[in-house]
């Protein structure tokens, strides 16, 4: 049985008449008789007793009919529902990332945007750490993700950058720090840290440890560790110790933490968006565009 099967045998019901059904679907009346006879033979059992002028539906084809339309309805909501998820007008697009930068600026702005122009698309978004949006885009468990932008991020992934922040130093309010004109990195040798763990950014925590040695700092005097900036901060507020942040921090910073420069730590953190290769979602493509189009600090 095709849908063509049940088409013809809804025109045959509705117009209880085979030239009238076959002149509504511009086929010839012979192949439409052979049609519906086709469907009783397959179906084994009568839709339709014969009239002197015309047929009427028997009492199962007066059910099949009903089953029939609703089937075609069903039909034609999948195929208007699937045509939307093609064009990137419904669907559900999976982002992932860093919440210390997603409290300004681009990473927001872009969530908004979708909300704003795909209203009947679902966004579902995951606060993760940088290496475990990279592990989930590739596992197909997220579609995208901001993260920090990794140099050997693989070619299976691409990789766009949006933004470009600096690392300060998050201290309490009115510790000793604040009272010095520049803070350079031989001056924490002596300073309690609060850091986060390796195992969260390899390449970031490496290369931050390396820049510290350069200046002077050579064994951070780290007293507790932390995997999100938020807890970090929090550690900080509550005088345990002292922590690198984004600059990003200061639109969420507690109020017992000031930020401080440090002169002789020049360490960009570049952001981007990364998402797979081989990734064709409509949704993925439209979210993409709208991050281009947004203004980039870098």
């Amino acid at each position: 049985m095709e849908l063509r099967h049940l088409r013809y045998f809804i025109a045959v019901g509705e117009e209880q008449h085979y030239g009238r059904a076959a002149a509504r679907l511009r086929l010839a009346q012979p192949a439409l008789s052979r049609q519906i006879q086709d469907l009783e033979g397959e179906i084994g059992f009568k839709l339709f007793e014969r009239l002197p002028r015309g047929v009427k539906l028997s009492d199962a084809g007066k059910t099949f009919l009903g089953e029939a339309r609703r089937i075609l309805l069903e039909v034609d909501e999948a195929t208007t529902r699937a045509r939307r998820v093609a064009l990137g007008e419904s669907g559900t697009l999976r982002v992932g990332f860093v919440e210390s930068i997603s409290w300004h600026g681009v990473v927001p702005e872009s969530f908004r945007l979708f909300r704003q122009h795909q209203t009947d698309a679902e966004l579902q978004l995951h606060p993760l750490s940088s290496q475990d949006q990279v592990e989930a885009i590739r596992s197909r468990r997220l579609d995208a993700g901001f993260l920090f932008s990794m140099a050997s991020i693989g070619r299976d992934l691409i990789q766009l950058p949006v933004l470009v922040h600096k690392v300060v130093l998050a201290v309490p309010k009115g510790d000793p720090l604040t009272r010095l004109k520049t803070v350079r990195l031989r001056d924490l040798q002596e300073v309690a840290f609060v850091w986060f763990p390796r195992r969260e950014n390899p390449t970031y925590y490496d290369r931050l440890m390396q820049a510290c040695f350069r200046g002077g700092l050579k064994t951070p005097h780290i007293i507790q560790e932390a995997v999100d900036h938020s807890t970090m901060l929090s550690l900080v507020s509550c005088r345990m110790g002292v922590a690198f942040a984004s600059d990003a921090t200061r639109w969420r910073l507690p109020d017992g933490v000031s930020l401080l420069p440090i002169r002789d730590l020049k360490f960009p953190l570049p952001f981007s968006v990364v998402w797979r290769r081989d990734n064709t979602s409509p949704l993925l493509a439209k979210f993409v565009a709208e991050v281009r189009g947004l203004d980039h600090p870098i």
